[in-house]
C-alpha cells in the first residue's frame, strides 16, 4: 500500500512539473512576441521622426499631402460636427428644461465638444476616411513595387513617403478638430436660438464664462496625441501589408480598428490626466 501511494506521488510530481514546464513555455512565447511587437513598432515610429527634418528642406510634400489629408476631409468633418451640434442642442435643452437651466445650453454643448467630442469623432472619421486612403495608396505602392525601386535608385521611401504624410496628418487633425467644433457649437446655436428661441446674449456669454483657454488648450493636445496614433498605425499597417489585394484589404481594416482603439484607450487616460483633478 506504500509503495502504490508512492508511486501516484511520483506520477503526480512528474505531471504537475510538465503543466509547469508548459506555462512557462508558452509564457517566454508570449513574452517574446510582446517585445517584437513593441520594438518593432517602436523603432518604426522614431525612423519616421528622424526624417521629420524634410519639412524644412521639402516643405512642399507636406503642403501636397495636407491638401490631400485634411482639405478633403472639410466636408464630412463639417457635416458631422453640424449635426453633432444639432443632436446636442435637441438632447441638452430637454433635459436642462426639466431644471429649468435651458439658458444654460450653450455651455453643455461647448463644453461636450471642446472636451471630448470634437477630438474623438473628428479623430475617428479621419482614421476612416483619411488613414484608410494612406493606408492603401502605400499598399499598393508595395505590390507595385515601388517602395523597392525608390530604394534601388538610392531614394528614401519613409523620408520622400512616410514623413511626409506623419507630419501632414499631426498638422491637419487640431485644425478638422477646430472645424467640427466651430460648427458644432453653430449646430447648437441654430436649435437653442433660433428654434427654442433661448436668449442669445445668455446663449453666448454663458458658454464664454465657463470655457477656458485650458479646456481648449486640451482639445488640441488630445488631437496631437490622437493624430500621433492615427498616422503611426496607418503608415504601419500600410508598410506592413502582404503584397496582394487581399493583403492590402486586411491593412485598412486594421487600420481602422486598431486605429480607433487607439483613441478611445489614449482619450480614456488624456480626460484622467486632464480633468480629474
Amino acid at each position: 500500500m506504500h509503495l502504490k501511494n508512492g508511486y501516484w506521488t511520483k506520477e503526480l510530481l512528474r505531471t504537475m512539473i510538465k503543466i509547469l514546464k508548459t506555462i512557462i513555455s508558452f509564457l517566454k512565447k508570449k513574452i517574446i512576441f510582446a517585445y517584437m511587437y513593441i520594438h518593432e513598432r517602436i523603432k518604426f515610429l522614431l525612423t519616421i521622426m528622424l526624417n521629420c527634418h524634410i519639412i524644412i528642406s521639402r516643405p512642399k510634400l507636406i503642403i501636397d499631402q495636407i491638401f490631400f489629408i485634411g482639405n478633403k476631409s472639410i466636408s464630412i468633418i463639417s457635416a458631422s460636427g453640424l449635426f453633432v451640434g444639432l443632436v446636442l442642442g435637441l438632447q441638452g435643452y430637454h433635459h436642462l428644461k426639466r431644471y429649468g437651466a435651458e439658458q444654460t445650453l450653450g455651455l453643455v454643448v461647448g463644453l461636450s465638444l471642446i472636451r471630448e467630442l470634437g477630438p474623438v469623432i473628428t479623430s475617428l472619421l479621419f482614421t476612416g476616411r483619411a488613414g484608410t486612403s494612406i493606408t492603401a495608396e502605400i499598399g499598393l505602392m508595395q505590390i507595385g513595387e515601388q517602395i523597392s525601386a525608390m530604394e534601388i535608385m538610392s531614394i528614401n521611401p519613409i523620408k520622400r513617403i512616410l514623413a511626409p504624410r506623419f507630419l501632414a496628418g499631426i498638422i491637419s487633425i487640431p485644425i478638422l478638430v477646430s472645424i467640427f467644433n466651430v460648427i458644432g457649437i453653430l449646430g447648437g446655436w441654430i436649435i437653442g436660438v433660433l428654434f427654442f428661441e433661448i436668449d442669445n446674449s445668455m446663449f453666448w456669454t454663458l458658454m464664454q464664462e465657463g470655457i477656458d483657454s485650458r479646456d481648449i488648450l486640451n482639445s488640441l493636445i488630445k488631437s496631437i496625441i490622437f493624430g500621433f496614433a492615427i498616422l503611426f498605425t496607418t503608415l504601419f499597417e500600410g508598410m506592413k501589408s502582404k503584397h496582394s489585394p487581399s493583403g492590402v484589404a486586411l491593412a485598412t481594416t486594421k487600420t481602422v480598428i486598431i486605429g480607433s482603439l487607439y483613441i478611445l484607450v489614449l482619450d480614456l487616460l488624456l480626460t484622467t490626466i486632464m480633468f480629474i483633478n
